[in-house]
């Protein structure tokens, strides 16, 4: 059972198309996992065992009559609770959707569910997705499943520690500042943020609007090829989504780095970087090196301004896209108050967490009378920056690589009381989602302790395919894809 519930997406496919496993199983496995491990480990809010064993026993009928049921059939997969699900409570970790029910699927769920998919549950994450290390949901605390003692990073955590735990095949999350490939760096698994309106953004609750992107979180690269190619696309329903056609991703994954250039920006080994994290980036380098891939240095001299230009920028965003949830429309809506002003500073005081409530507020400020000028506007100023840095950058690279985190996971608590620390967290991230360009972190070694620590390359925009063929070969050299957390 273990060693089912460990498969990647592609081998469970095998499986089913040889007869050697049904999609019925394979479910019943992955909810036998749960029930084992996630009272300790907090990676889901919701589960939905009954609809996703309804799922694959339809995708059983479906193959034992000669049809097909779809690429994903029987592939169990785990939704972060910030994507709305048909049906299903979409909660946000926060109190203020305690109770909120969709009546209709994000896009991106859509389209997984027409392929087949079969869908677990939702997962913990940092309240509105506003965190670094998933401590900051409502609901309950998520732990790292290589050492329960410390975070499984965020916000996407509860998605990450499904698909490293085997509590689900895959996941999805959303990657505003750095939400999927940190957590994935902290775990030891694939975290993919697509070139922003790649994946349709519809039905994925907005914290930072042009920040935002739905990520696919896999045990492998291959597997996030795979997801992509079934959620990309262009939607209607998101007019920030492109227009483009959808490469083959899998055929892409041609095995080398041949003739690939892969820059390395100075910038990005200053103070505050373990020492632990460059040996392994530095070897992950050289190993590049060794299977045809040639470096470079290159500049990116706005790098240090990308996590200020980010807090303001998301925090405005943040603040305006929280508006709505008043106690008014949907929601929480607290009981007691003389007035409309009184019920809207109830309920939001009431219905939102610290966290959220700082960002708010820093929002609030920078976009306010007087301020808008000193703050937001000289932070999309900042961002306009860091993005012609990296066009200018990748006039002479294919591909830059950088750590995904500073340090490995870190203890559960130790950064809750300084914002800053946990805000640096996000230092190599924020640049992708700031400049709207694709980028994917790989595990590539683990420290002393036994901790993972997470590669980042990062690609022009649409440039999804070279990312991936490059990260799949960067993967099969290391040879890592098949450690898994010391769980028993």
């Amino acid at each position: 059972m273990e060693e089912l519930t460990l498969q990647p997406i592609w081998r469970l496919q095998e499986l089913q198309r040889s007869g050697k496993a049904g999609a019925e199983e394979i479910c019943r496995a992955y909810l036998d996992q749960i029930e084992k491990l996630d009272a300790d480990l907090g990676a889901y809010l919701t589960l939905m065992p009954e609809k996703a064993l309804e799922t694959a026993r339809k995708a059983d009928e479906a193959r034992a009559a000669g049809n097909d049921p779809g690429p994903l059939a029987g592939v169990p997969l785990a939704i972060k609770d910030n994507l709305c699900l048909e049906g299903e409570k979409t909660t946000c970790a926060s109190r203020i959707l305690e109770n909120y029910i969709p009546p209709f699927d994000a896009t991106s769920v859509a389209r997984l569910r027409a392929a087949g998919a079969v869908f677990l549950g939702k997962t913990n994450l940092d309240e509105f997705a506003m965190g670094s290390s998933t401590e900051w949901s409502a609901f309950r605390i998520a732990r790292n499943p290589w050492d329960a003692d410390l975070a499984p990073g965020g916000s996407s955590g509860g998605s990450t520690i499904a698909t490293a735990a085997g509590l689900a095949a895959a996941a999805l999350g959303s990657d505003t500042g750095g939400s999927v490939r940190q957590p994935a760096s902290f775990c030891g698994i694939v975290g993919l943020k697509p070139t922003y309106g790649r994946v349709s953004r519809y039905g994925l609750v907005a914290f930072g609007s042009s920040l935002d992107t739905v990520c696919p979180l896999t045990r492998c690269v291959r597997d996030a090829a795979i997801l992509l190619g079934v959620m990309a696309g262009h939607d209607e329903n998101d007019s920030t989504s492109r227009t483009e056609p959808v490469p083959d991703y899998l055929a892409a994954l041609n095995g080398n780095l041949k003739g690939l250039k892969i820059g390395v920006p100075r910038e990005a080994f200053g103070e505050g970087l373990d020492d632990q994290v460059r040996a392994a980036f530095e070897n992950t380098l050289k190993l590049s090196e060794g299977i045809g891939a040639a470096t470079a240095s290159v500049e990116l001299p706005h790098l240090a301004y990308g996590i200020p230009a980010y807090y303001i920028v998301a925090c405005a965003e943040a603040s305006s896209n929280l508006a709505r949830f008043d106690g008014i429309r949907y929601g929480l809506r607290t009981e007691g108050f003389t007035d409309l002003r009184d019920q809207y500073r109830k309920t939001r005081t009431a219905g939102f967490g610290p966290e959220v409530k700082r960002r708010i507020m820093l929002g609030t400020f920078v976009l306010s009378s007087g301020y808008y000028d000193a703050y937001y506007r000289k932070g999309t100023q900042v961002r306009a920056l860091i993005k012609h840095d990296l066009q200018k950058a990748f006039e002479q690279v294919d591909l830059i690589a950088m750590p995904t985190s500073p340090t490995t996971a870190f203890k559960l608590g130790e950064k809750l009381d300084d914002p800053v620390q946990m805000y640096l967290a996000d230092y190599f991230t924020v640049t992708a989602n700031l400049a709207g360009v694709p980028a994917i972190s790989i595990n590539c070694g683990f420290s002393k302790d036994g901790l993972p620590i997470g590669f980042q390359l990062i690609a022009p925009h649409l440039a999804e395919d070279r990312l991936l063929s490059a990260a799949a070969a960067l993967e099969e050299a290391l040879g890592l894809v098949d450690r898994h957390p010391p769980i028993d």
